[in-house]
């Protein structure tokens, strides 16, 4: 074929063939994969089969596997069966594993097998992050999304669904009943129709003894809901429907959108999550002080209290509970508070005062009211009832400078809406539209700190860039070696610079990070 640019002949041979290190090159994402796994302690972390049985057949080193999976999820193949067949054929696993090709069992069980293991990985990243200086503003975004679990809305019920159910096939028992006794059709076609609707009847009375079966199952666990598939799936509401999964948690910096901490749950709601995930992001980022950002959906007086007392700064909108403001009358910030005299005045300038105090779900309350609303012209736009009482938390001075800290910070808002929802719309692109693989909780958490560790991954590429990347995990794998400590130091305080004046400097000051200096101290080149 003249005048195109034609390939090699698939049978010639070479006298000098390449090298499979040829085929990778320098700047490719799968070397920061390879280097950074080789630098991990995975005996301390927790992975079976690190010290090889004495006897048997030999196992793959934990490495191997872990370096399989953390490819595959970096580039979207989560299940053991694609990566078996990757293994087998992609030239960039074929240099990352050796050549080596597990088969999909194999895969699976070291997901399996290793789920906490993985969880100390996922934080090592962010410890590598941490070393960076890469959460110097200590402030996080946090926030909750629900992610489908492997397993369908019609095999999850609670007491109420079980009910409704069989009350649809005692009703269509009976109704198939009924047209049997009312049958008055020619013998043949009676005997036939006959025949379909005693099948439809026992059917219908499987399924009934299989739902008083679960039915049995869920008061014996003592639980408001059951999946059968996925036994820790639970049914969530999310906008608009509601879907059987679980609910995953996440702390992401603002500064540069990588995610410090999370955690999976199959909890529904959001309440309850914001002082454990801020008190985890604060250890994670390594610091004393932290402010966290979060929709109303975490407001919660308990939450934001525990928070105060650890020293984080919340920022979390309140939640309306009242309908007074949408009515048209006076909503409870019109009602201002006297800290000296411990009363409320109202918009008609009287004083509600101190009444009595109550304990309800735990917390103290105080309730204020005036004896003279009966007679105020303004109580057609107060309240419908005999007088307006106003309840004050025994805290509520800390939600008030809260509020006060929000009216300060009027685009906190925005912010957290920028920082942490991408993360979970990249990684539910990643996932397709099944989102988890595998059941169980310790299993799917397992899978989201994979999923977490790549997206971390991809964030600091486009932070640092390959080699700059590469270099940071070999000056942190080195900082604690004597003979390397001094360039380990200097090449982080390095990394520390924005990566604009990074890539002024990179042209004159460069670090030996190729492939046969994988176990060697740093060493500068000028």
């Amino acid at each position: 074929m003249k005048r195109f640019i034609e390939g090699e002949e698939r049978g010639q041979g070479t006298l000098l063939p390449e090298h499979l290190d040829d085929y990778v090159t320098e700047d490719n994402p799968v070397r920061v994969v390879d280097v950074f796994v080789e630098e991990l302690d995975l005996a301390s972390m927790g992975f079976t089969r690190v010290p090889p049985a004495k006897t048997g057949r030999p196992a793959y080193y934990p490495a191997v596997l872990l370096k399989l999976y953390i490819y595959g999820y970096l580039n979207r193949i989560q299940s053991s069966r694609p990566l078996e067949r990757e293994a087998q054929r992609n030239v960039e696993l074929m240099w990352l594993t050796g050549r080596l090709a597990p088969d999909f069992k194999t895969i699976a069980n070291f997901r399996k097998d290793n789920g906490k293991a993985i969880g100390k990985v996922c934080r090592q990243f962010v410890v590598l992050c941490q070393q960076l200086d890469l959460f110097s503003d200590a402030v996080v975004a946090i926030d909750g999304s629900k992610f489908k679990a492997v397993n369908s809305s019609d095999r999850n019920f609670t007491d109420a669904k079980l009910k409704r159910r069989m009350a649809e096939i005692e009703a269509n028992i009976g109704r198939y009943l009924a047209e049997l006794d009312t049958d008055r059709q020619e013998p043949g076609t009676a005997n036939s129709k006959s025949v379909r609707l005693n099948d439809k009847i026992a059917t219908m009375k499987s399924q009934m003894a299989t739902l008083k079966e679960i039915e049995a199952k869920l008061i014996e666990t003592g639980e408001t809901q059951i999946s059968l598939t996925d036994p820790d799936a639970r049914s969530m509401m999310t906008r608009g429907s509601g879907i059987v999964g679980y609910n995953v948690q996440t702390a992401v910096d603002t500064k540069h959108h990588l995610i410090v901490e999370h955690e999976v749950t199959n909890n529904g709601s959001d309440r309850d999550q914001l002082s454990g995930m801020a008190k985890k992001a604060r250890t994670a980022i390594g610091t004393t002080t932290l402010t966290a950002i979060a929709d109303r959906g975490y407001f919660k007086g308990e939450e934001i209290l525990a928070c105060h007392e650890a020293g984080i700064s919340v920022l979390v909108p309140p939640t309306k509970t009242s309908g007074a403001k949408a009515d048209g009358r006076f909503d409870k910030a019109d009602f201002i508070y006297d800290l000296q005299k411990n009363e409320y005045c109202c918009p008609a300038g009287e004083s509600l005062i101190w009444r009595f105090a109550s304990v309800e779900k735990g917390m103290k309350n105080h309730r204020y009211w005036s004896s003279n609303c009966k007679a105020c012209p303004l109580k057609h736009k107060c309240t419908p009832s005999l007088q307006r009482r106003v309840t004050r938390w025994e805290h509520q001075d800390v939600l008030d400078e809260m509020q006060a800290r929000l009216e300060q910070t009027p685009d906190a808002m925005r912010i957290r809406r920028s920082t942490v929802e991408h993360p979970y719309g990249t990684i539910k692109a990643w996932m397709g539209a099944t989102h988890f693989l595998t059941k169980g909780l310790e299993r799917v958490k397992a899978e989201m700190s994979l999923h977490v560790l790549a997206y971390n991954f991809r964030r600091l590429m486009a932070i640092l860039g390959i080699q700059g990347m590469l270099a940071a995990i070999r000056a942190y794998a080195h900082f604690l070696t004597p003979q390397a400590s001094f360039w380990a130091l200097f090449l982080l305080a390095l990394l520390r610079t924005p990566k604009r004046n990074y890539d002024v400097w990179s042209p004159s000051l460069s670090f030996r990070i190729g492939p046969g200096a994988r176990n060697s101290a740093l060493s500068p080149c000028f």
